[in-house]
């Protein structure tokens, strides 16, 4: 129920106390402890008795002089388990008990930061005099949890320690769905889940701890999984008379359900949130403390406390930790070999065959479309850089060792070093394969493929015809399987594959094609052409392949005599217009 739809009583005579549940960062929790209590609210701590003697002493005898600070009994604290309620329990019910005048109590922890000052709060809840805050909806309406367990964390045992114990809590968990073993849910409650961080009013806060049946609700709850995000979430709505389903306190969490943590540089951003706390704060984030720290009375212009106003900024970082950015990635994040993200930084274009083909062509290219037009990147002997370099951008060497180690991210890194620019560079079974099957996942890429177009570079070798006839056989074999490949169902490239009989049949359209894809802003139609390499003779080439057992499957029919017209003397001089 809204407050803003049910009005409040009258503001009486009364005050804010807080409690605190520290286990580290001594010196940050004094120093927030000091400013709620100087400022008149009473404060009561409790400290993990799991902490030593000579860590606790100190910071406890720094606070002993001041009237409005106490400490409550210790208890063993662990996460997710019901040692956490307890602490909360017994703190809430020390500060209840020495300060009749608290109308409102607040829970924070060790790590919280005030983000407004104190009067703002306290004036904030005087208007709101009967409204508890605490976030907490039915477990049908959670999407937030982690892990799947909602429902169930209200009807499973859970007698092992999750952190301590993991394998025990998955196997015991695991068993009683086996066996439909279930617990029964008081009939007296409605189970609800949320925030840890609530702010309740006293009456409320009372009725929870000195209900009638409140050792059958502790001894319920004792085993239900994470009970400081259920016990009081469910218990206040038993007794409270008006709720906001929400914390003061701003508190976000990872993908991972770990709390972000607030660092000098979230400044700005803590400000935008109007939240009256926040945690996580880093213990060394000495701007945020001096900064929210010494805020006088009015520094801020009362706005409704709105976590909203920042969600999208969290948004996106969930989404970078958990993605990354599209071509970098580090040690501590390498995605699966499958991973179905970007790989890569930006668009670029593998050439197959296209340099077997024309005289020059990565000069052509270059000049045509801009950016950078590498050779062979993967070439067995070194990686051939755009202008012949032998450092690239990003001090990446040439060294076909150290790109071999690594080829997914060695393209990855050129590509990042050099965004911005257009990367092109050449691909053929002749060149290292390993890097295939990242070209083809990789929604970046655009690969155009002349298959066969390695027969021509042969054809103009000078060399024994056997050697010819056992290398041709080799580069087949490996381009047969990159053709298969490009025909699987889980490619994501795009691409564009001709046989070298199908290119020669109209290689100034097929050409026209390409640079499209690489000049989409633009279009324009070719006006210069890359001379092409001399193609007389090369049939009888290909049929004297298969004369000496060598079928040329992959290059397609090419005839072994030129057609009338289509030597390369009889070509046209200008292009034909594609339209």
């Amino acid at each position: 129920m809204s407050a803003d739809t049910v009005p409040d009583a009258p503001a009486e005579a009364g005050t804010l106390g807080f409690v605190m549940l520290v286990h580290d960062a001594f010196d940050r929790a004094a120093q927030v402890a000091r400013h709620w209590a100087d400022r008149g609210c009473p404060v009561t701590i409790h400290v993990d008795r799991k902490v030593r003697p000579r860590d606790h002493r100190p910071f406890r005898e720094g606070l002993r002089g001041h009237p409005l600070i106490r400490f409550s009994r210790r208890v063993k604290v662990e996460w997710g388990t019901w040692s956490l309620v307890e602490a909360t329990q017994v703190a809430a019910e020390s500060l209840l008990a020495a300060h009749p005048e608290v109308r409102h109590v607040f829970l924070a922890s060790g790590s919280c930061l005030p983000l407004r000052p104190v009067e703002e709060l306290r004036a904030y809840l005087d208007a709101h005099p009967r409204t508890d805050f605490i976030e907490s909806v039915t477990t049908e309406e959670v999407t937030w949890t982690v892990d799947g367990l909602e429902r169930e964390r209200f009807t499973l045992r859970f007698p092992f320690s999750w952190r301590r114990q993991r394998r025990l809590f998955d196997r015991y968990v695991e068993l009683q769905r086996r066996l439909g073993l279930r617990r029964r849910v008081p009939a007296a409650i409605a189970p609800h889940l949320g925030s840890q961080w609530w702010c309740l009013t006293r009456q409320t806060l009372t009725a929870i701890l000195q209900a009638p049946d409140r050792a059958e609700m502790d001894r319920y709850f004792r085993r239900v999984w994470i009970p400081d995000e259920a016990y009081f979430q469910t218990l206040a709505r038993r007794y409270a008379t008006s709720i906001e389903s929400r914390s003061l306190t701003l508190a976000k969490f990872d993908v991972q359900g770990k709390p972000h943590i607030f660092y000098d540089d979230h400044l700005q951003l803590l400000e935008r949130s109007d939240c009256f706390v926040a945690r996580k704060i880093w213990p060394r984030a000495g701007r945020l403390y001096d900064h929210f720290l010494a805020l006088p009375p009015g520094a801020v212009r009362p706005r409704e406390p709105n976590p909203g106003k920042i969600d999208r900024v969290f948004s996106r970082a969930n989404v970078r930790r958990e993605q990354g950015r599209p071509g970098l990635v580090n040690q501590g994040r390498m995605p699966s070999p499958w991973w179905d993200g970007a790989r890569t930084c930006a668009p670029y274009a593998v050439l197959s065959g296209f340099d077997d083909l024309y005289v020059d062509f990565e000069g052509w290219l270059a000049r045509r479309v801009g950016g950078r037009v590498h050779g062979h990147l993967f070439h067995p002997d070194r990686a051939e850089f755009a202008g012949g370099e032998t450092v690239a951008p990003g001090c990446i060497p040439d060294s076909a060792a150290l790109r071999d180690y690594r080829p997914e991210q060695f393209l990855a890194n050129l590509l990042w070093s050099t965004r911005g620019e257009r990367q092109c560079f050449q691909f053929g079974p002749g060149d290292q394969q390993r890097i295939r099957g990242s070209l083809l996942w990789d929604r970046n890429c655009t690969l155009a493929v002349v298959s066969g177009a390695w027969a021509v570079r042969l054809f103009h070798e000078n060399r024994d015809f056997a050697e010819l006839r056992a290398e041709a056989a080799r580069l087949q074999q490996v381009e047969l399987s990159f053709l298969a490949e490009l025909r699987a169902p889980w490619v994501k490239a795009r691409t564009h594959v001709w046989t070298l009989a199908d290119y020669l049949e109209g290689p100034m359209e097929k050409l026209q094609n390409v640079l499209g894809e690489l000049t989409a802003r633009d279009p324009r139609r070719l006006t210069e052409v890359p001379a092409m390499r001399d193609l007389d003779g090369f049939g009888r080439f290909l049929q004297t392949l298969r004369n000496q057992g060598m079928k040329p499957v992959v290059t397609g029919d090419v005839p072994v005599e030129p057609t009338e017209g289509a030597t390369r003397s009889e070509r046209p001089a200008r292009p034909t217009v594609i339209r």
